[in-house]
């Protein structure tokens, strides 16, 4: 978390800056070069012709050649924005267009109907614009905010172009209009803002947007195995396949119910993927799943799924081969690291919240606990590079 708090103000001094040239840039570029402009609307600017229950609950769907980024729209904060996204998209006027200007972790911008012509890099961002008034609102630009695209001193010129905030962005609050929200695919939007740039903060590769449709929203649905009963969660085994070998753990959810949901749901999302063992204490315990373990960041789905469990201390004893969960000073702040004991630590018990057992594999815990160390992190990284989830009987 330390490390995502640095690059966030960097990242959020940049995407200020990098807006505020857009517009700069596309005012002088209509000036200089006037791009063919859409047709006008017959009497004055875009008002939506759809009711508004048929605004209402709707998702944009960017499919990408990097992967799909479905906006949750919001029709209650700028109707008239969100009608005018959903007619071009529904007219595939977003189909072959790419994002053409970015923020490194700050913004991401696209939309342009310009920018289908790969002849035409020089207009990218002068497209699409003046058709929609302003609808301000109390959305903010938080990070996945979806907002429009403005000519500078222009109020009312947003279109087809949008950006999207990779990082909480106040200072463009009241400035331009947020209609939606990434829900899915932020890590792809985030990609596509690492892609190489020129001087100008303009992809100098084409990442387009292949398709884009429009879904009613999903119904929610229960976080995996939060319903999953006691006596089902107690047939579950995970296989943590090591850069040593294979560790077995199976589960105690009848002393230790949020504990296991935690961790299984954790695993099938792949959140110990990529992560590793990165604390070891000879005679004591080695300890994984810590998230700055990780080399690539969590997906939003991940992360929605990612929180403090509170303590379930119950009688399993912290012996050789058992799996509990780490913790800071506040006895509910359990959340990602765990840890397998190598010796009896009474001194544990009653403290740490136990919630499985290594079934097969000590042998690798053995040689984890063996390797060499720098103070008690390993000296090579000792990485999971995944871990599997069966059913079996207990």
């Amino acid at each position: 978390m330390h490390f995502w708090t640095n690059s966030r103000k960097v990242a959020l001094a940049g995407a200020v800056l990098g807006v505020l040239v857009l517009a700069t840039e596309v005012g002088a570029q209509t000036r200089k070069r006037p791009a063919p402009a859409p047709a006008a609307p017959a009497a004055g600017p875009y008002v939506t012709a759809r009711p508004a229950a048929a605004l209402q609950n709707k998702q944009l769907v960017l499919e990408t050649t990097l992967g799909p980024i479905v906006i949750q729209l919001d029709a209650a904060a700028a109707p008239n924005h969100v009608g005018f996204v959903l007619d071009q998209a529904e007219a595939g006027a977003y189909d072959g267009t790419v994002f053409h200007r970015a923020v490194a972790m700050g913004i991401v911008q696209g939309g342009d109907p310009i920018s289908k012509d790969p002849a035409k890099t020089a207009l990218y961002g002068t497209g699409g614009l003046n058709r929609v008034k302003r609808e301000p609102n109390a959305r903010k630009h938080l990070r996945g905010a979806v907002s429009s695209v403005l000519v500078p001193n222009k109020p009312d010129s947003a279109g087809a172009q949008f950006f999207i905030c990779l990082t909480d962005q106040p200072a463009l609050d009241g400035q331009f209009d947020v209609f939606g929200e990434v829900v899915e695919g932020l890590e792809v939007a985030e990609q596509i803002s690492q892609s190489p740039l020129d001087a100008n903060g303009k992809l100098t590769t084409r990442i387009a947007i292949t398709t884009a449709s429009v879904r009613d929203t999903p119904p929610p649905t229960a976080a995996p195995f939060a319903e999953t009963a006691v006596e089902e969660l107690a047939q579950y085994r995970a296989t943590i396949s090591t850069t040593m070998g294979d560790i077995v753990i199976g589960f105690a959810p009848d002393v230790a119910l949020g504990h296991v949901r935690n961790f299984l749901r954790l695993a099938q999302l792949g959140v110990y993927d990529g992560s590793g063992f990165h604390r070891v204490v000879p005679k004591f315990a080695v300890q994984a799943g810590d998230l700055s373990s990780r080399p690539a960041p969590l997906t939003q789905v991940q992360r929605k799924h990612v929180g403090t469990v509170k303590g379930e201390f119950n009688p399993l004893k912290h012996e050789a081969g058992i799996v509990s969960m780490a913790r800071g000073d506040d006895p509910d702040s359990a959340s990602t690291s765990f840890f397998i004991c190598t010796a009896a630590s009474p001194s544990l018990d009653g403290k740490y919240t136990a919630f499985g057992r290594v079934l097969q594999g000590m042998d690798v815990v053995a040689a984890i606990e063996q390797a060499p160390l720098d103070g008690e992190a390993p000296r090579t990284r000792i990485g999971i590079t995944k871990v599997t989830l069966t059913k079996g009987a207990q």
